[in-house]
């Protein structure tokens, strides 16, 4: 007879810590914070010092592709990335000269010399192909990829990180899994570079913990926010510029868990989605910090979940201003 008050005082009181949680992820919630460039965000710099005004994600693209790399102290990693990308790109582009891209290096407010050794790829292939936006203060890796994107020419847009890990090459593994998805709904479609088949030799040379760390996040992303997508956190994906517009626009988290957000508001949007296997290397110098982050990351995606569901985040759009 004593369990029956007891299960009634536990689901009391889990009712009401639920309710508490709800209230506070809608009541800190920022409904629609205003996407603002500091003035000197506003314009790409060239080798010469002289001034270039970014574009506008709205406005009609007039590139083929466009590789988006959010870049944090990475002055040592970013080199190799960027000489097997230029490498390629320029390959592709003497194969076929009707191809055209661009190479936004976001430089997340770094303190070494991310800019200065981003800037000697300007110079080698110019500005019009190798661009560098330095923002003033660090956003976040999310805030980077956003402010590079909403700063893009291209049809189709390339998240790409600076460590170099997944082999460049891969983005027609990328393209191929966009192209399957075909026909897009309002030209909107997302394609995902995927570490999921590598799972089983990454738990190899995990400790216990970490891959306890891992597992907990899987089903966190599962349990609260993404269901088909497996690997939500590799940092390669290609998006048609439709998607990208949609999407970043009503992007609110800006650190870790931004990919978690941005599929989850892709899943509402109904845009197709594709996950395509790719090859992956750890580099080492990752700046995710593994105990903390995955508990910033794990609390990010609680309040994804009650915050879309409290009606504090809505599925608007704004412009970056």
């Amino acid at each position: 007879q004593l369990g029956t008050p007891l299960i009634e005082c536990s689901t009391i009181f889990l009712i009401s810590f639920s309710s508490q949680i709800c209230m506070i992820a809608h009541v800190t919630a920022r409904k629609m914070p205003a996407v603002h460039r500091h003035e000197e965000e506003k314009y790409f710099v060239n080798v010469e010092g002289r001034k270039e005004s970014v574009p506008s994600i709205h406005d009609p693209p007039t590139r083929e592709l466009s590789v988006v790399v959010p870049s944090y102290n990475e002055e040592d990693r970013l080199p190799l990335m960027m000489d097997e990308a230029l490498d390629y790109l320029e390959k592709r582009q003497k194969r076929d000269p009707s191809f055209t891209y661009e190479v936004i290096v976001v430089d997340d407010g770094s303190k070494d010399h991310t800019t200065q050794v981003a800037m000697k790829y300007c110079k080698k292939y110019g500005i019009d192909k190798v661009r560098v936006l330095s923002l003033k203060k660090n956003r976040g890796k999310g805030g980077a990829v956003r402010m590079g994107v909403f700063s893009s020419r291209g049809k189709k847009i390339l998240m790409a990180d600076a460590d170099g890990a997944t082999k460049f090459a891969d983005i027609e593994k990328v393209e191929e899994g966009l192209k399957n998805l075909q026909p897009w709904p309002n030209q909107m479609a997302i394609s995902c570079g995927s570490r999921a088949h590598l799972e089983k030799d990454s738990i190899a040379k995990r400790s216990y913990f970490r891959t306890l760390l891992m597992y907990g996040f899987h089903f966190l992303v599962w349990f609260l926010c993404v269901k088909e997508i497996r690997d939500t956190q590799c940092g390669f994906k290609l998006l048609t510029r439709e998607a990208a517009a949609r999407t970043f626009s009503t992007l609110h988290i800006e650190r870790w868990a931004f990919d978690v957000e941005l599929l989850y508001i892709a899943q509402h949007l109904r845009i197709p989605i594709a996950e395509v296997a790719v090859n992956w290397t750890e580099i080492e110098g990752s700046k995710l910090v593994p105990f903390w982050s995955w508990l910033q990351m794990g609390r990010d995606l609680l309040f994804i979940r009650l915050r879309y569901m409290t009606g504090a985040w809505q599925l608007e759009t704004r412009k970056c201003n």
